[in-house]
């Protein structure tokens, strides 16, 4: 019996994040598992722009972009030799992600944070955090780079557990 049989990663399709991406390949690769790649669509964030603007070309943007970081997350699986399925919904993330994990009978998430702290973390929340406070199934939270500092892919010892302990970790 393997500890993980189908591992949800939830892409937003920046290079930072690839570092989950990967970290969930890995853990796929020794538990023999498949992966699901699943790219949320945030079309809350967009409810507020004006009539005169074109959903329609807005909406072409976003999938686009959804599309680019599916096709990344396929390439990277088949240099794992895992097998990847792959969907975009549209909707919150947060709850997006459970509800795919939960729906799909997914044993573990893994998903990248950005390891905010302070106020960044008050006002901008984070995904990662509502997600392992949400969420049946365990997570796996990998930091990922801020951008002002590099990192190594994979690292174990950065990764987090979903545990009472996990948002106040984040904070730090």
């Amino acid at each position: 019996m393997t500890l993980y049989d189908r591992i949800l990663v939830p892409t937003d399709g920046s290079p930072e994040g690839e570092r989950a991406v990967r970290h969930a390949l890995e853990l796929a690769t020794v538990h023999d598992a498949s992966v699901d790649a699943l790219y949320v669509i945030n079309t809350a964030s967009y409810a507020g722009m004006p009539m005169e603007t074109s959903w329609e070309g807005v909406d072409d943007l976003l999938r686009a972009d959804a599309d680019a970081a599916i096709v990344t997350v396929e390439e990277i699986a088949a240099a794992h030799g895992v097998a990847v399925n792959t969907a975009v919904v549209d909707g919150s993330p947060s709850r997006e992600i459970i509800r795919y994990a939960e729906e799909n009978d997914c044993d573990l998430i893994v998903m990248g944070t950005h390891g905010r702290g302070g106020i960044d973390r008050l006002l901008l929340g984070s995904v990662a955090e509502k997600v392992v406070r949400g969420s049946e199934v365990p997570v796996l939270t990998v930091r990922v780079a801020d951008g002002s500092t590099s990192t190594e892919t994979g690292s174990a010892t950065e990764s987090e557990s979903n545990s009472e302990d996990v948002a106040g970790s984040e904070a730090s």
